[in-house]
């Protein structure tokens, strides 16, 4: 019997190992975890979400590519980009990770006038989306506290902000979400997207540093097509406390939930 039980611990060893194994492969070629540590695309994806990155969706970049043999410029395989696609990429200057909305593609002419995204000299569609509401209080481990359309709040009371739903050109909808219309980048010049590059906005639109921030002044400004890392098309996991093993904090309805 103890024969038969020590060859009972070496393949349960052997299992765990390939499996570690397999795992660690398929996450360096295929896909990549990411946490959302602030609110810029909120209510689409919260503070505390935790995510996979589909690495492939535009193919092998500079930043996603797992060979020695990676390219400096440009992609391998993989297709280009859509208008309302939410992207994981590497911040051009700051060598850090951002997570945003794909909004302006190549060629494309870019604005906002009064908080409303315009395309190519045409405002998106908008629809009204009621209010998203959330707690007024510290938030994820860097206890970022939410702003709200009705402040002054008090600290454990409720935040809210106007939601829109709103419709890019080639008919993908999100929501946004949008507290004034005169914030200091409700208002911006027209950007040209150059070739092999993308203009990319946080839903949270008064609270996120995007593509309405030129990288010239310190900002994100264009981001180029080996920056990319990879899509995001769905939440794995979602805790709203200030550490994931606070398990009273999880949110059961965030578990495998669809990036819109």
């Amino acid at each position: 019997m103890a024969k038969n039980s020590d060859g009972g611990i070496v393949e349960t060893i052997k299992t765990i190992f390939w499996a570690l194994l397999i795992a660690g492969v398929f996450r360096t070629l295929f896909f990549q975890p990411f946490w959302i540590p602030s609110g810029s695309m909120k209510d689409t994806l919260l503070i505390g979400d935790f995510l996979f990155v589909n690495k492939m969706a535009y193919g092998y970049s500079r930043y996603s590519c797992p060979f020695a043999a990676c390219p400096i410029e440009g992609r391998i395989l993989g297709h280009e980009p859509e208008r309302g696609d939410v992207v994981v990429f590497r911040h051009p200057t700051r060598g850090v990770d951002f997570i945003k909305r794909v909004v302006g593609l190549p060629g494309d002419k870019v604005q906002v006038i009064n908080g409303v995204l315009q395309i190519n000299g045409t405002p998106v569609q908008l629809a009204d989306g009621g209010n998203f509401t959330e707690v007024k209080e510290q938030q994820g481990p860097q206890g970022l506290v939410p702003r709200c359309e009705n402040d002054p709040v008090g600290q454990g009371g409720t935040c809210v902000k106007p939601r829109k739903i709103e419709t890019l050109p080639n008919g993908r909808s999100h929501d946004i979400l949008n507290i004034s219309d005169s914030w200091v980048a409700d208002n911006t010049p027209v950007f040209t997207v150059p070739a092999g590059e993308y203009f990319f906005m946080g839903d949270n639109r008064d609270n996120s540093e995007d593509s309405r921030f030129p990288a010239a002044a310190g900002g994100l400004g264009f981001v180029p097509a080996e920056f990319l890392v990879g899509r995001a098309d769905r939440v794995i996991f979602s805790s709203a406390g200030r550490s994931l093993f606070f398990f009273w904090t999880w949110r059961p309805d965030r578990f495998f939930k669809a990036i819109e």
